[in-house]
């Protein structure tokens, strides 16, 4: 029996739409932070705002978005979304103050927020059913390789010409995911809504969020916690370990890993189910979590990044596919709003704990105990994913049986 295809058109449109988005993010990400430092002269506090209001203005936005999608179409808000990013993009040569440069990153996160909301609805519906946890996963791996990709584009550009070829470079590649999103062909009818309905907004909770998708969300929450520590502290730890000339490849080795793992652990989600897939999952992210408590020496360090990778890297997309298969298909994006919605909490409100923790506590002290942190996930997703999984299943069984113990047609 042959398998329903899976690289159509679509899907490598969406996946490289997003790889530019998330370049783009992360270049961005790395040098506003210098570039506020060094050429607006902010403080420390100030820069950390520029981040900080991206990520937040990209929260709010998303449960809209899902709404915006279902009244005119995913098409037609993935390009106003990219039109927004790309616009934004440009924008920085303009900023002459911090205030100016807090306003646009909060006017970028929107449309940020708005694109990645709906290239995660288009792509759970190009992929097929059968191949769910397989797709997620290389789309996923399209965000992982801007991880790697972005940091070191930014950096490099910067130190090399400057921040005005910097800023250029991501207008042209937010350009780049532009075009990609434009070849995406979608089969959604025109909407016949008006252009001021986009104001027309519902506020209530099921409007807001995809209930269905809040136990996983909650889930992704509790480790994306922990993974903050990583992303923004991995650098800072490399240099208290004297490991700085290996620090940059952290994230490489991490993005191989999750290439070549990628082929295999996508098929085994599909094959064999979510659980089978997530608890060795767990467990790799744990022991490399505390590994990496440990280290002393560049390869063991690079090692780790491995694990990680291996680890969190599977999980990720994992949970993604999780949130999209309990949501009804028209709740899709939704879903995938609310799941981002709250990872994106646990990455701000961890980043800032941690910047907390360690004025108290060594990196090392601090990933040691993250690893524990990381085995108290099996329980929560036992007892918000599985446990309640066979609770609602047994419950349906039930329903199925009439009081003479027979079940119905």
């Amino acid at each position: 029996m042959n398998k329903p295809a899976l690289w159509t058109k679509d899907f490598i449109s969406v996946s490289g739409s997003s790889f530019f988005l998330f370049v783009t993010f992360y270049m961005l990400l790395v040098t506003m932070p210098i570039y506020a430092l060094e050429e607006m002269e902010s403080s420390p506090s100030e820069a950390g705002l520029i981040t900080t209001l991206f990520v937040v203005s990209a929260i709010i936005v998303r449960p809209f978005t899902g709404q915006w999608i279902e009244r005119f179409g995913k098409k037609k808000v993935l390009i106003i979304s990219q039109v927004l990013f790309l616009v934004a993009s440009l924008l920085y040569l303009v900023p002459d103050s911090l205030w100016a440069m807090l306003v646009l990153r909060f006017f970028h996160g929107i449309g940020f927020g708005m694109a990645t909301t709906v290239t995660g609805a288009i792509i759970a519906d190009i992929i097929p059913d059968s191949r769910r946890g397989e797709g997620m996963g290389y789309y996923a791996m399209a965000m992982s390789l801007a991880m790697v990709i972005g940091p070191f584009l930014g950096l490099t550009v910067m130190q090399k010409w400057g921040g005005f070829t910097m800023i250029i470079l991501c207008a042209v590649i937010a350009g780049l995911a532009l075009v990609a999103g434009g070849m995406i062909q979608g089969s959604e009818q025109p909407s016949v809504h008006g252009v001021m309905s986009i104001f027309q907004v519902q506020l209530r909770a099921h409007d807001l969020l995809e209930f269905s998708a809040l136990p996983i969300a909650i889930v992704g929450t509790f480790f994306s916690v922990v993974y903050s520590s990583i992303l923004s502290f991995i650098s800072v730890y490399a240099i208290e370990l004297q490991l700085e000339e290996v620090a940059s490849y952290f994230f490489v080795v991490y993005a191989v890993v999750l290439l070549l793992s990628r082929p295999f652990t996508g098929k085994w989600f599909d094959q064999y189910g979510a659980h089978v897939i997530v608890y060795p999952a767990i467990l790799l992210f744990a022991v490399g979590m505390l590994l990496l408590s440990q280290v002393s020496t560049g390869w063991a360090f690079l090692t780790v990044a491995g694990l990680i990778g291996l680890g969190w890297g599977t999980l990720f997309p994992s949970f993604q596919t999780i949130a999209i298969q309990k949501a009804p298909p028209e709740k899709k994006a939704l879903a995938i709003a609310t799941f981002l919605s709250l990872f994106d909490l646990g990455i701000g409100f961890g980043s800032f704990v941690v910047g907390l923790i360690v004025t108290k506590i060594s990196f090392s002290t601090l990933y040691f105990y993250g690893s524990f942190y990381i085995l108290a996930g099996i329980a929560v997703y036992y007892i918000l994913v599985q446990r309640s999984q066979s609770n609602r299943l047994k419950f349906e069984k039930n329903e199925s049986v009439d009081y003479t113990g027979e079940k119905y047609n």
